[in-house]
């Protein structure tokens, strides 16, 4: 039987673009021989999952994604879809190397290991102790050197927060990644903060000093908005790692509304021993 609970199934069209973005830089998706990637728990529609298999050929034209689900009409649902692509009749590649299937965390794919698991609103409903078993179960289903992706977005996909998990179940990085247009402020994203973190927002723990750091630079930096938001951003992240944040990667990132940074910088505070 799969392993997990059944999901709302929200989905939308262009919904996990800012996530599937950031994929296709990891390097041991460019470097594998064997380019398999799952996306876990697509929901009611089989277009997320379409989505990402046309993003990666960027970067691995000989990409295969096969997308899972615990509810079995869902999965029905994505493979009438998918007979609509092979028709030729959606915009998707009739020749998309993409299959659904039926799994939960055990990530039912045998022999042939994930070099990304994708897992993005999966893990809402559940309880935050629930979390680091779920990722571990998940990661041991990845080839050496690969990543389990979970997160969280709004439902239009403007807001967006995940942590990536390496193959032995241990958190590396988190990441958000924001529409810059119209942001009010940066903290909004608190709303959508993956599970391991969503309750740790409050003070005294690490991922609310870096949402209260993120929001007095934003403030800091308004006069720059005559210049457009990407240049406020730009500032914006600049301060953070001039007060001591480790944030990575570059500008490059930067300017896409994206900021990550090591684990270690969000990682909850550990829980008193009564």
């Amino acid at each position: 039987m799969p392993v997990g609970s059944i999901t709302r199934g929200t989905t939308n069209t262009n919904r996990l673009r800012r996530v599937d973005r950031w994929i296709t830089t990891r390097p041991s998706l460019r470097r594998t021989t064997n380019p398999l990637v799952v996306d876990l728990g697509y929901g009611a529609s089989g277009v997320t999952t379409l989505e990402l298999h046309e993003r990666l050929l960027a970067v691995r034209p000989d990409l295969r994604v096969i997308g899972l689900e615990i509810e079995p009409s869902r999965v029905r649902t994505a493979d009438a879809q998918l007979r609509q692509v092979r028709a030729g009749a959606t915009r998707f590649s009739p020749a998309a190397r993409v299959s659904f299937a039926l799994g939960g965390f055990e990530v039912p794919t045998g022999d042939d290991r994930p070099v990304v698991i994708r897992a993005f609103n999966v893990l809402r409903q559940y309880d935050e102790s629930e979390v680091a078993e779920a990722w571990h179960l998940m990661a041991k289903r990845l080839q050496p050197g690969g990543t389990l992706v979970e997160g969280t977005c709004d439902e239009i996909g403007r807001v967006a927060s995940w942590v990536a998990v390496d193959d032995e179940g241990h958190p590396e990085s988190f990441s958000i990644s924001l529409r810059l247009a119209d942001l009010e402020l940066p903290s909004i994203v608190a709303e959508r903060l993956p599970k391991a973190l969503i309750h740790r927002n409050v003070p005294g723990e690490r991922v609310h000093a870096l949402m209260t750091d993120l929001d007095r630079a934003w403030r800091v930096h308004t006069p720059l908005a005559v210049y457009g938001p990407v240049q406020r951003w730009l500032a914006t992240v600049g301060t953070l790692v001039d007060t001591g944040w480790p944030v990575t990667a570059g500008r490059s990132r930067w300017r896409l509304g994206e900021l990550t940074l090591p684990w270690s910088a969000v990682a909850p505070a550990p829980t008193p021993v009564a």
